[in-house]
Parts: structure tokens; sequence; C-alpha cells
């Protein structure tokens, strides 16, 4: 198929586009910013730009991973975030759905999920996380907009019949946390793993996944992360004791990390349940936790990118016109 992929400058679309291109899709990449997998530089927020993509490239089917996101957040204001998350998101199904489209894969986050009380983590157990969680209280506006996206992708497939897969992306960003915990980012990256994280290549997988079983779907949405080793009967003990509950279930984990002068997690106040994921699309993430320690232990490169100094390229190339501003997550 002809696949528009937005977001193709960035960190998912790096990934995404040469995979998309081995099953055998021609991509259209377009982004605010050029790059080797970037066929339109424009916004998705231009509708226009969007108009001429699907007319100029037969655009046969969607994969919208550009966005504003959490670090934009401090750059940009909420305007730019209704904008490109949620304007962009309804130009490209609305021209989809014109277009007859049988399938549109939507790139959201577990940060929509994420309400101000489970952030605080004032509970005594930790939170399950899984698709029937709610009331879905964002604390951001990048929480509150990408909410609103899915919403639109589930309008236009009750209205419209388009069908679509909506994939709640956890943690795969390269850089650094935007929080200090006395942790090397390397270490808190591993620790994450166990509840809340994904590689890009995981989610690259899974984007392409979807867009081969979205007709068969329907609609759906899945949360996309490395399957936790625990169970919800750990719930209470990962709250209060974190690091016993991951030595239970790998017990060389202590000297692994004693060996690298890296802490396991005192406290684990969330766990993503990627189950649906793999009911509904047959997708599971091959890295884990397990494979994070079994690199430690041979000595292997740890198979995650930690990069501090990574920056988008959509502030590498700037255009003018904050509503423009929309990139891979």
């Amino acid at each position: 198929m002809r696949v528009l992929l937005t977001g193709s400058s960035g960190w998912l679309g790096r990934f995404l586009a040469p995979r998309l291109r081995a099953a055998g899709h021609a991509v259209i990449g377009l982004d605010v910013a050029p790059g080797a997998d970037t066929t339109v530089v424009g916004s998705v927020a231009d509708r226009a730009v969007v108009r001429s993509a699907f007319a100029d490239h037969g655009v046969e089917a969607v994969i919208h991973a550009g966005a504003l996101h959490k670090p934009d957040i401090v750059r940009y204001p909420a305007q730019a975030f209704i904008d490109a998350n949620v304007a962009g998101t309804l130009n490209l199904l609305e021209a989809a759905s014109a277009a007859r489209h049988d399938r549109f894969v939507f790139t959201s986050t577990t940060s929509l999920m994420i309400s101000h009380a489970i952030r605080q983590g004032n509970g005594a157990t930790a939170a399950w996380i899984d698709e029937e969680m709610g009331p879905l209280e964002p604390r951001n506006i990048y929480g509150v907009t990408k909410l609103a996206a899915e919403g639109l992708c589930r309008l236009h497939f009750l209205s419209h019949g388009l069908n679509c897969v909506v994939l709640r992306t956890a943690r795969f960003f390269p850089e650094e946390d935007d929080s200090d915990r006395g942790l090397s980012g390397p270490n808190l990256k591993a620790n994450e793993f166990l509840h809340r994280r994904l590689t890009v290549e995981d989610a690259a997988d899974a984007h392409v996944v979807a867009l081969a079983r979205a007709p068969d779907i329907g609609f759906e949405t899945v949360i996309l992360s490395a399957p936790p080793p625990f169970s919800p009967a750990d719930a209470e003990d990962l709250k209060r004791d974190a690091a016993s509950v991951v030595t239970r279930y790998f017990p060389g984990a202590p000297a692994l990390y004693d060996a690298c002068g890296w802490r396991l997690p005192r406290s684990i106040g969330r766990v993503y349940d990627p189950r649906r994921a793999e009911r509904v699309l047959g997708f599971r993430c091959r890295t884990d936790f397990g494979r994070v320690l079994e690199a430690l232990r041979t000595g292997e490169t740890l198979p995650f990118a930690h990069d501090p100094a990574y920056l988008p390229a959509k502030e590498r190339h700037r255009v003018g016109g904050v509503s423009g501003w929309a990139e891979s997550q």
C-alpha cells in the first residue's frame, strides 16, 4: 500500500519507515522537518498540506505518528498542541474518510491515562493500568489533546466506517528523563522495562502489525509496553518494596545491578498491562526486563537507546508558526 506516515523525520518515524518498506509498502513521509524518509515537508495542522499529500501521492492508508508531545510542553503554548494534535488528526481522518480508506493507525500515549492522583502515587498499592481503567483524567495539555484525538478516531469509525487502531505507547524516547531521581539514564530506563517502557523497535513493529490487522479489527485501543513480570497480586508489595519483588522474579538481578553501580527501583507506583495488544493484535514486545538483564550478564550492548544529547528533528529545523509543529513521539 501507499502509506502516509506522519512524523517521518522523528524518532519513531526513522525506525518505522524502513519496516514499512520491508513489508512491501511505499512510504510517503510527512513532517515539519526534512529527513531521509520525509517526502512532504509541512504540518498536519495545515489542511491544504494534507489534501495535497493525498492528491499528489495516491495515499491508501495513514499511520499518524506525528505530534507535539510531553517535552514540548515547555517549548510551545497550549494552542500549538490543539492545532497539531487535535486539528491535525481531524484533517487526516477527514481526508482518509473522503478517500474511502479502510485503515488508520494512530500513535497515542499511556500518558493520557495518568491522572494527577496516579502521578502523585499516594496510594498504598501500585496502580494496575489497562484499557478498562477510567475515568481518564489527563494531567497536562499533551494528554488532553491526545485523548481528544482518540475520540476523533472513534467518531470516524462510527460515522464513516474508517477502521482505526489506537496504540497507546509507553515510553520509548532516547533522551534523559525530565525528572531527577538520582539514577543514571540507562539505570532508569532499565528499571522502566519492568512496568512502563518499550524499545522504539518494538513500537515500530507494532505499528506495522496494526496496519495489517486494522480492517479485521474495526476500532480498538491497546497499550504498548514491555510485558511486566508481575501480576496484580503484587501491587501492594511493589509499592512498599519493589526491589524485593523484582528479586523474587529475577534472583540474579541485584548482583548484575551492583556490578554496574545501578539500583533496583525502591517503589513502583504503576504498571502498564499490554495483554490486550497480545489478544487483539497478536503482538508482544520482544524486549523486556529479562532481556536487559541478559545483556548485563553477557556484556552485550544494552537493548535500548539512551542518548542524552538527542534533540527532535523539529527543534533542529525550526519552521515558522507554532501551529505547524508536529513530530513523532
